[in-house]
């Protein structure tokens, strides 16, 4: 059974997705704020959920690339992991960028347990409005052994860290 959800924030003037927009295209000049949010460094503060934290250790910005984030829980005895007792492991391939309005991945979660087999789609869209930018994150095929809410409430979170993280940047750079 595929389950399909959406999550959404709006952040800050986020008008592009990512150094996989090159800084020489017109998308590339508009976007500096997103390259700056989606550089590797940037995934790794942000992108985790609540009580997780993040590291890349592969990492290809490219059209055909993508990367393997290890996430790690910071209190594995309240979640354990689906790839150890303290980690989820994932693979992301950029399946489709549409700049500057989605990026589509693909994650796969290493584990030995099937009912976290299969590839999830994650689809981020961003979409300017009068407060800034509207960022979704629609999540399909999302294998039966995540729980939908904790899954819901990682990408909400995850939101909510990248607009605070916009938001120190506006901070930093105005002030």
């Amino acid at each position: 059974m595929a389950i399909t959800y959406l999550e959404s924030i709006v952040v800050g003037a986020l008008q592009g997705v990512s150094e996989l927009f090159p800084v020489s295209s017109p998308i590339g000049r508009r976007s500096r704020r997103a390259a700056e949010c989606c550089a590797r460094e940037s995934l790794e503060t942000w992108l985790p959920p609540d009580g997780m934290r993040g590291r890349i250790q592969r990492w290809d910005p490219s059209r055909s690339g993508g990367f393997r984030m290890v996430l790690t829980y910071l209190d594995p005895v309240e979640a354990p992991g689906k790839s150890s007792d303290a980690t989820d492991v994932v693979d992301v391939e950029f399946a489709e960028l549409v700049p500057p309005e989605r990026v589509m991945q693909q994650a796969v979660f290493e584990a030995q347990d099937p009912s976290y087999a299969g590839t999830m789609t994650m689809t981020w869209q961003i979409t300017a409005t009068s407060a800034g930018s509207e960022v979704s994150v629609i999540a399909t095929d999302v294998p039966p052994g995540i729980d939908q809410a904790a899954h819901e409430a990682g990408i909400a979170s995850a939101l909510a860290h990248l607009a605070s993280y916009v938001e120190a940047a506006d901070r930093f750079t105005t002030g």
